[in-house]
């Protein structure tokens, strides 16, 4: 039994038709915590009574992977990196356990917090953005991004998550471990000791946020995403991430023993993702 599945072994069940009509929040603001995996039992110690923990079929850790879409000059991290306003991620999401399949964009919405747009999809489709590429232009129009771009495959992310359901905020929060990134290039890592936690409320903060504040941690804007590419790729621009990219990504700049690096069949290294924020939270799309 891991920490985090003998921690949520009290937790009353919910199901996942009962949380998304709850607590769908397609438009939300999302607040990051990195913390090491053996300090969630403390953390979920101090849960509210209330709290419930998504299960399905008895499963209550869910396997995802993510496949994110970018230009070869890599312009959706580019807009990340800059705080742009019209920034986007555009990936597929596999449910691994279930075998659903969604297209997904992700745009910052007017008032800061992030909208999520989503389509249905083939998990045989999910390394290519063809069959729903009408889909990512349409929502694309609104940001007004110029010509027709040409996306192709950039990083796989995959983790083991569990999802709660905060009713006394009608809101979310998930917590990813067994984290792993790997590039179009073959390089990789895995951060077996670390744990992302992420709050999905409206504007009001969550008990949960309030729970971490309490126990020292701070709201980081990782980005699985962008932040992962600037961990894995140390020519691109990793400003926002640096303190966070030293402190919980670097073993070899800064001896942490939770990040363990891989090697591509082509025998390339390899290395990952965040970034800091203030108390506030982060508003990523």
């Amino acid at each position: 039994m891991t920490p985090l599945t003998g921690a949520l072994a009290p937790l009353t069940p919910i199901g996942l038709a009962e949380l998304t009509e709850r607590a769908a929040l397609q438009t939300r603001f999302d607040r990051k915590y990195l913390l090491p995996l053996a300090e969630l039992p403390h953390l979920l110690a101090g849960l509210d009574h209330t709290d419930q923990v998504l299960e399905i079929d008895g499963r209550r850790a869910f396997r995802y992977e993510s496949i994110y879409f970018d230009t070869a000059d890599l312009v959706s991290f580019r807009l990340t990196a800059r705080r742009r306003r019209r920034r986007f991620k555009i990936r597929t999401r596999t449910y691994l356990d279930s075998g659903l399949c969604w297209l997904e964009v992700k745009t910052e919405g007017t008032r800061g917090g992030t909208v999520k747009e989503r389509l249905p999809y083939r998990p045989d489709d999910s390394g290519t953005l063809t069959p729903g590429r009408s889909f990512v232009d349409g929502v694309l129009a609104a940001l007004r991004t110029g010509p027709t771009l040409a996306f192709a495959p950039t990083l796989t992310t995959s983790y083991l998550r569990s999802t709660l359901y905060l009713p006394a905020t009608a809101s979310r929060a998930t917590i990813d471990v067994a984290l792993r990134w790997a590039d179009h290039r073959g390089r990789r890592l895995a951060l077996p000791e670390l744990a992302i936690i992420e709050t999905k409320t409206g504007s009001t903060a969550s008990h949960v946020d309030r729970l971490l504040w309490r126990q020292g941690h701070r709201p980081v804007a990782i980005s699985k995403y962008a932040t992962g590419l600037a961990a894995l790729d140390p020519d691109l621009p990793a400003g926002r991430w640096r303190r966070t990219l030293r402190r919980h990504f670097h073993p070899t700049l800064h001896g942490d023993p939770g990040a363990r690096q891989e090697t591509s069949h082509r025998g390339g290294p390899a290395t990952d993702p965040a970034a800091s924020c203030a108390r506030g939270g982060s508003r990523n799309a």
